[in-house]
């Protein structure tokens, strides 16, 4: 396509080590142009289809280092950590291109009061919310704070930063364990207490180059460790494309007063956002509302919105690196997917791990592999999440079918998977 440079011969780095991670490789391994894939620091499962190297995520100076010794020619940024630590930057600094935005762009999923305050400012729909960095006040406010409310802690938590509290007395515990435990260390030195919305969440992952934004397939996370979205928050149990409550109607709306606004006001902040911008959606009675920003790929809805690309990955990367988006095709099936979280018996909580994983080459192609390593050739549990199971159809139940169909064929000890993974959209899907 116009605008975007050739691509040959090249080396690939992508940092990350999960499920969201081996999808992206499998999608850029695609191209022709792509010799070597590198990913820092992989996991067993990925190590099928890259060459892993024991480089952590958050190890800058050590991805610098073996980017620049190796002559990679494009580095992948998948996870929040190295993005918010600055990643991008540092790779930038030496001229290497990368996906993914820069540290100073990465703060809308960094603190949660940046990313509050940014929607307050320029009038991007959010809920109603107070901030606090005292644990004393917070609790004060809270005496008379409509419940149910949210307890939200500022920084990174892996997913886990977030209570909805029903009664007063949970969210006292709430501000408790973030602010004073510090369950989650340092993310808890402010907190954001915010209005409890209700309606179907959304999430939206979006292609930008920081000029114009390419939403991809709407998915729906399954958040509940169980069926029937009981137990502990998780990571994600599974997830579905796309999302059957995000019409038309709701794509233009969230376009005009979200999407195009939220590029426009980091823009407007000299906070230029480029690659993806994940928007977590909640459509309540008054019209969609943010729940929240990430700054990467979501993980697993990556599992479920990659498979469904049609337009080359690696392109349309270095299309938001090189501002040429608009220039860029970005196409996707009319079809749909659904992925299935085969996880640890006992996650989020305690869990065995080191089980052997048997993946039978006739589905390899559709299990994305998080929690696991590779000792004397045999690939073992090593994780809560241990592999995502995906499945495309023409109709949603046909997804869910063949997702569960995977499933069926991978086999570990201590496995646990939720049987109901797109039960709720089924609700409300028309074929």
């Amino acid at each position: 396509m116009a605008g975007t440079p050739q691509i040959c011969n090249m080396k690939v780095v992508v940092v990350g080590s999960g499920g969201r991670e081996h999808t992206i490789i499998k999608k850029i391994k695609m191209n022709p142009e792509v010799t070597e894939i590198y990913a820092l620091p992989g996991n067993g499962g990925i190590a099928a289809d890259a060459t892993c190297v024991d480089i952590g995520a958050k190890d800058i100076d050590g991805i610098v280092k073996f980017s620049v010794e190796n002559k990679i020619d494009y580095v992948i940024v998948a996870p929040d950590d190295p993005l918010v630590l600055g990643a991008v930057d540092a790779l930038e600094a030496v001229g290497i291109p990368c996906f993914g935005p820069r540290a100073n762009a990465a703060i809308v999923e960094g603190s949660k009061v940046f990313s509050k305050n940014l929607m307050k400012k320029y009038g991007i729909p959010t809920a109603a919310y107070e901030t606090f960095d005292d644990a004393d006040k917070a609790l004060e406010y809270l005496k008379t704070a409509p419940i149910p409310t949210v307890v939200k802690a500022d920084g990174l938590a892996l997913g886990k930063g977030v209570i909805i509290a029903m009664t007063r007395e949970e969210a006292y515990e709430a501000v408790k364990s973030i602010m004073l435990d510090k369950a989650f260390g340092a993310s808890g030195n402010q907190i954001v207490i915010e209005e409890f919305m209700e309606g179907p969440e959304i999430t939206v992952l979006s292609f930008t180059d920081g000029n114009v934004v390419v939403p991809m397939v709407s998915s729906m996370d399954h958040k509940r460790a169980h069926d029937n979205d009981e137990g502990l928050n998780t990571g994600g149990m599974g997830t579905i494309a796309p999302n059957p409550y995000y019409t038309k109607e709701v794509a233009d709306i969230c376009m005009e007063k979200i999407f195009l606004p939220t590029i426009n006001a980091l823009n407007a902040e000299g906070r230029t956002f480029k690659g993806c911008l994940y928007f977590g959606l909640m459509l309540t009675k008054d019209g969609p509302k943010v729940v929240e920003y990430n700054s990467r790929f979501g993980d697993p809805e990556t599992q479920v919105v990659l498979p469904l690309l049609e337009s080359d990955l690696l392109t349309i990367m270095m299309a938001t690196t090189n501002g040429t988006l608009a220039e860029t095709e970005v196409k996707f099936k009319d079809a749909n997917a659904c992925c299935v979280i085969m996880a640890s018996d006992g996650y989020p909580e305690k869990y065995e791990k080191g089980y052997e994983i048997t993946i039978p080459e006739e589905v390899a192609d559709k299990v994305f592999v998080a929690g696991a390593k590779l000792v004397d050739g045999k690939l073992l549990t090593n994780g809560g999440r241990v592999l995502g199971c995906s499945g495309v159809g023409d109709t949603l139940p046909e997804a869910i079918k063949n997702a569960y169909d995977v499933v069926s064929k991978v086999h570990f000890g201590n496995q646990y998977f939720r049987k109901d993974i797109g039960a709720r959209a089924l609700k409300a899907y028309k074929e």
